[in-house]
């Protein structure tokens, strides 16, 4: 890297660290303090109550207090990274964007607690006064031996987690990554030679970590700077290296290295040589691991062992062994059962939670997240990428399976299937809302035809099709592309065994899909050789033709291209009398919950009669998600303030929906706000009919609705399901092109649940 780049990159971490504001972190409250009564609940004296309640039952600071989601990420500053001892307050910077990656990924607070005192009891002695402010303790960056003198009084004295994140956490993923490399060389734990170089606590840490997975002692070969480390050593020696003394004289790496079938590397730059991996057995295991610069780089070893399995502590080389694989998932199990002690059972549970994980289907959001990257299980990908939404529920339900499972947990959890889907929905943030959609798709199989079956997105969301619901997918494209998609993807699923493919360059159907075709469009000026040709072309008529013929009970289409042009085919080959596209309905995820928008797409300025008829729908809809409907219809006009042409069609839809009874909520015309503030509206026009916050809008025009929609996704953090295609009877849903892999399979089990299910 060049002095400028250095320099570029110097000053965008800086920049980064103080704007807008310095720091990292802050702190936010998480109830309302707006007014005196807000006040004397959460302080004097109403705080009062929390403190006896506390007082007479300790336990219950989980229920009154944060304590029970609080993490300290503490330190001394005395081995930061590679920068050494910089001392506590130097080390914040680090220690605040451990606080980050914490809540980042496990959704867990953090206060990160620098302290200035180097000697390992006195230091343990302040961690151990800090017990009553949280529920477990993250031990960072404090140099050997200390560290393990300070780990060792904290868990003894601690009636909470204590975890030194660089032995344990170094040690968990290198015990995964070890796991599945061994995997793929057809070795195990029990017969191979293991050769380290370094011996501070995360090298010690990960060769127990290793006997613990079943490495044999007699076969473990520790070095460092002052070579071998044998018996009588007594150069630069603790206890922790003298349990791994290996013969009675000294010994270069060199002389060590031959016949290595893992080395595992936590010291320097260049300390393993290619004329040394030369040596190694056949399919060597490198886990070269010094930072910023490896032991070895990964060509080098290359070039001298083509088959060799290589990790780095690097993001720009495959199979990065990060800790954040770990900690927060950890940290996430043993918090929500109370768990006492973070054991051995708990780091293997972990160890086997993320090795499975890749051995897996790669998740799609994981593949969006590092896109580019071969993220197929093999040699170039032996554990997850950090920004695997997996992790959260396989790993922390793991941990706190096991913590349950050794007695360590005060609060066992009674249903783990209930607190994985939970800690899911954590991550995927429409699993939550989506859960009634999804069991009810569960009753029965449908054949769902995608339109787009080459696209990656479709791909995925018919892998976790086969996964998580009953229905099948039948995708449209050519098989040998699709086959070639899937196995680029890391996809298990293959066209012919596990779905149906219809291919619209050469399927024995072709002539009756055409015929089909022509015989519904030959009076609206579609000619034979027209319909052989869109029949070739147009997969989105193609799978429309294949719900009309009863092939397939949905379509979903969208991926790419505009929705009226796809909903132009889908009305004319899917479009009766009683079936016709009635309103496009969003649903937006934000934090405050879901809300509802309608039309987004279909109807441009929509009459009072079809208005009436997306309220309906509308509500038909949004109780699938298992919400019940409260109905605002938005315009400028506000309970006939202003006469407008947006007004006057939302008083005559009111007129509409008010002649019949309506077993929902509803109300307008009013503005939006005045829909989602209750005390507002209450001020405005206290006769509304609407008995609280609505979460239903509907918009007198696409403008306005797919406007709000963009703006709530774009700017608002909204997570969008759909558009749900409205009065088609679940036979067709049309998504934008902006849908992910996650966004179809929700669609998928939409279009798969069954008509009846409708209300």
């Amino acid at each position: 890297m060049s002095d400028d780049a250095k320099s570029t990159l110097r000053q965008a971490a800086l920049d980064y660290h103080r704007f807008p504001k310095p720091g990292k972190l802050e702190i936010r409250a998480t109830k309302p303090l707006a007014n005196g009564r807000d006040l004397a609940r959460a302080y004097s004296p109403g705080v009062a109550e929390a403190c006896l309640e506390i007082k007479a039952d300790p336990a219950t600071a989980r229920a009154y207090t944060s304590r029970g989601n609080l993490v300290g990420v503490v330190t001394n500053g005395t081995a930061v990274l590679g920068l050494g001892n910089i001392g506590g307050l130097a080390s914040k910077p680090v220690m605040e964007g451990k606080a980050v990656l914490f809540k980042k990924f496990a959704n867990i607070d953090c206060f990160d607690v620098e302290l200035d005192e180097p000697d390992p009891y006195k230091l343990a002695d302040i961690i151990c006064a800090m017990e009553p402010t949280f529920g477990a303790i993250n031990l960072e960056d404090i140099k050997a031996p200390e560290a393990f003198i300070v780990e060792a009084e904290c868990r003894k004295r601690m009636n909470i987690p204590v975890f030194h994140d660089d032995q344990h956490g170094t040690a968990i993923v290198v015990g995964a990554a070890a796991t599945n490399a061994l995997h793929l060389a057809g070795k195990s734990f029990e017969d191979i030679k293991v050769v380290s170089t370094g011996g501070g606590a995360a090298g010690i840490a990960c060769l127990n970590m290793l006997l613990k997975l079943g490495v044999k002692r007699e076969n473990v070969w520790l070095a460092d700077l002052a070579g071998l480390v044998y018996e009588g050593r007594t150069d630069d020696m603790t206890d922790q290296k003298a349990a791994y003394a290996h013969g009675t004289s000294a010994k270069t790496l060199d002389e060590i290295i031959e016949g290595a079938d893992l080395f595992l590397g936590l010291s320097g730059p260049g300390v393993l040589k290619p004329e040394m991996v030369a040596k190694m057995a056949k399919t060597p295991i490198i886990l070269a691991l010094a930072n910023p610069n490896p032991e070895i780089d990964p060509a080098a070893a290359r070039a001298v062992a083509p088959d060799a399995i290589i990790a780095t502590g690097r993001s720009d080389y495959p199979n990065q062994v990060n800790n954040v694989l770990c900690f927060p998932f950890i940290f996430r199990g043993a918090l929500d059962v109370a768990a006492t002690d973070i054991n051995d059972e708990m780091k293997l549970a972990c160890i086997a939670g993320i090795a499975a994980l890749a051995r897996a289907t790669t998740s799609a959001e994981a593949a969006a997240a590092y896109s580019g990257e071969q993220l197929t299980f093999g040699p170039e990908y032996l554990i997850p990428k950090p920004f695997d939404p997996r992790l959260m529920g396989v790993v922390a339900s793991a941990v706190a399976g096991a913590a349950m499972e050794t007695g360590v947990a005060q609060h066992p959890i009674d249903d783990m299937q209930a607190y994985k889907a939970n800690l899911d929905a954590s991550v995927f943030r429409s699993s939550l809302i989506m859960r009634p959609v999804f069991d009810a798709a569960r009753t029965s199989a449908r054949n769902i035809v995608f339109a787009e079956g080459e696209d990656e997105r479709v791909l995925r969301a018919s892998q976790a099709m086969m996964e998580e619901t009953t229905d099948k997918p039948i995708l449209i494209g050519r098989p040998e592309v699709i086959e070639q998609r899937c196995e680029r993807a890391g996809l298990k699923i293959r066209p012919g065994a596990d779905f149906s493919v219809v291919n619209p360059e050469n399927d024995p159907r072709y002539r009756d899909y055409w015929g089909t075709y022509h015989d519904l469009m030959a009076r609206r000026g579609v000619t034979p050789d027209l319909a052989k040709a869109i029949m070739r072309t147009n997969t989105t008529a193609i799978g429309a033709v294949m719900v009309h013929r009863g092939e397939a009970d949905s379509l979903i289409c969208g991926t790419f291209g505009q929705f009226r042009w796809h909903l132009n085919y889908v009305t004319q080959i899917l479009g009766t009398d009683v079936l016709h596209p009635v309103a496009a309905l969003s649903l937006m995820i934000h934090e405050e919950g879901p809300l509802f928008i309608a039309d987004t797409q279909v109807h441009t300025e929509p009459t009072p009669a079809q208005i009436a008829e997306t309220v309906v729908g509308a509500a038909r809809h949004v109780r699938r998600f298992g919400v019940e409907p409260i109905i605002a219809l938005c315009t400028h006009s506000q309970f006939g303030n202003l006469v407008c042409d947006t007004g006057d069609r939302m008083r005559a839809a009111m007129a509409i929906l008010d002649q019949s009874p309506r077993d929902f909520a509803y109300e307008g015309e009013m503005n939006v706000d005045t829909a989602l503030d209750v005390e507002l509206r209450g001020r405005v026009f206290p006769q509304a009919h609407l008995p609280g916050a609505a979460n239903t809008l509907i918009f007198a025009n696409t403008d306005a609705a797919s406007g709000v929609r963009n703006i709530l996704k774009m700017k608002g953090g909204g997570l969008e399901v759909g558009p749900i295609l409205m009065g088609m009877a679940n036979r067709c849903h049309i998504v934008t092109p902006s849908i992910t892999a996650r966004g179809l399979l929700n669609m998928s089990a939409l279009a798969g649940t069954p008509v009846a299910h409708y209300g």
